[in-house]
């Protein structure tokens, strides 16, 4: 079945893009399988190249609660409605797109560059990305830099700021699952032991919870987040926010109250699955737990077990690491990074309400996670406007995307290839755009 379906997108992509498969400049490869890439050959070898990353994979989505079927991309009052829509078939798509409308133009870009599709994101692209990563580094590639979802243009979302806010992420947060595992004695509930096995390890989550690691506030790339929109806060945000000097713990301890925010000062725990129990009147002889803890970028995983052993504090209460990877390394963000220049100048470009374009963290992961032998820069950014109310929408019910939303990603990323074209740094501005 999946090669079936394999086939039917190739079939499907071929048919929409016949400039991108049949261009004599570019290269097209499966990885994996499944996965997809694109070695777009530019005319000036002497240029590094970059990299544009999406996947097409998705997370499942039951019909129940849709307006619409999640798979019928049905198209209702300006919205395309379907899983996927936001993350991320709109960034695989859209990068074919706009790579479509410039070969049709005749434009062959000066400078080299890779597109890759994943096919297996949701699952940690294991045999998507990773292996497209492996392949470039055999063959000596080096990137100046590599996009990838992860963030987006924020309207309406960071309480304080009137004007959009383009969010690019220069960091993903680590991950460490574990599992906790209790094991008694069973036996009847008509003489219960003191404690159970569902008891003792609903104690040690329970300590977890109440025990949240350390705030970090200023020991990652939030200061600077909050250190670039400073002008952006009304009053009195503004003030506060220009002097963390001074109001730094206060501004850490409102951070703290909101999860979206908290889970940008401290690495955070959740609980997502326990079990335990058969019968009604059976004392169960084991119950088990899974939590997940993403990792700030100023903490370590090892760090991380070592306060979770502390916290639970329980001999009796087994953990075993499930999976486990360190913060990703802060990518570069200053005026000499050819990058940071050319996502600035392209966002202003294609966005006229944005005034900011600031660093920030992904709270998520992403493929980009498995390119740090080919480039220090890695990016994650979906050039999207977002509002408060389609936050929910990815991975929940009825994900959609504007039409006008999906029309200014594609110009962007048309306008992102012709601007890496460039020689020198550019100078962020704002004009018309030809599309």
């Amino acid at each position: 079945m999946r090669m079936k379906l394999h086939i039917c997108f190739l079939k499907e992509i071929c048919c929409v893009f016949p400039a991108v498969f049949s261009s004599k400049f570019i290269q097209h490869e499966i990885v994996g399988k499944y996965s997809h890439l694109f070695t777009v050959q530019g005319s000036n070898p002497e240029m590094m190249p970059y990299m544009l990353l999406a996947h097409m994979d998705v997370v499942p989505a039951p019909p129940e609660g849709w307006d619409f079927p999640p798979f019928s991309a049905a198209e209702h009052e300006g919205f395309i409605y379907g899983r996927g829509t936001l993350d991320n078939k709109n960034s695989a798509i859209g990068i074919l797109q706009a790579l479509e409308f410039l070969l049709k133009r005749h434009y062959r870009p000066r400078r080299s560059f890779y597109v890759g599709i994943g096919h297996d994101e949701e699952v940690f692209g294991r045999k998507g990305a990773m292996k497209i990563a492996a392949l470039l580094e055999a063959r000596g590639v080096k990137l100046s830099f590599l996009l990838d979802e992860g963030s987006a243009i924020l309207d309406g979302i960071i309480a304080g700021v009137k004007k959009p806010v383009a969010v690019i992420a220069v960091t993903e947060k680590g991950s460490l699952t574990l599992n906790f595992t209790v094991e008694k004695e069973p036996g009847h509930s008509s003489f219960p032991p003191k404690e159970t096995s569902i008891g003792i390890l609903a104690a040690a989550m329970s300590r977890l919870e109440q025990n949240p690691l350390r705030n970090l506030f200023g020991h990652g790339p939030e200061l600077m987040t909050v250190e670039h929109l400073a002008s952006e806060f009304r009053f009195p945000l503004n003030l506060i926010m220009s002097n963390l000097w001074l109001f730094s713990p206060l501004v850490s301890r409102v951070l703290a109250w909101k999860p979206s925010t908290n889970a940008l000062i401290r690495t955070t725990t959740a609980v997502t699955m326990f079990n335990a129990g058969i019968k009604i009147n059976v004392i169960p002889s084991s119950a088990k737990a899974t939590v997940n803890f993403r990792i700030h970028s100023a903490e370590k995983a090892t760090e991380v077990l070592e306060i979770v052993r502390n916290t639970v504090a329980d001999d009796r209460v087994k953990i075993d690491v499930v999976e486990a990877f360190d913060p990703l390394p802060i990518s570069p963000w200053d005026d000499q990074t050819f990058g940071v220049h050319i996502f600035q100048r392209t966002i202003l470009d294609t966005f006229p309400d944005v005034d900011s374009v600031v660093p920030g963290t992904c709270i998520g992961n992403t493929d980009s996670r498995h390119f740090t032998n080919v480039t220090n820069a890695i990016y994650r950014f979906n050039p999207l406007l977002l509002k408060s109310d389609d936050l929910p929408r990815i991975h929940g019910l009825n994900e959609r995307i504007s039409v006008e939303n999906y029309e200014k990603q594609v110009e962007f990323l048309f306008q992102l290839i012709k601007n890496c074209d460039t020689d020198k740094l550019p100078e962020p501005h704002a004009n018309s755009h030809e599309l």
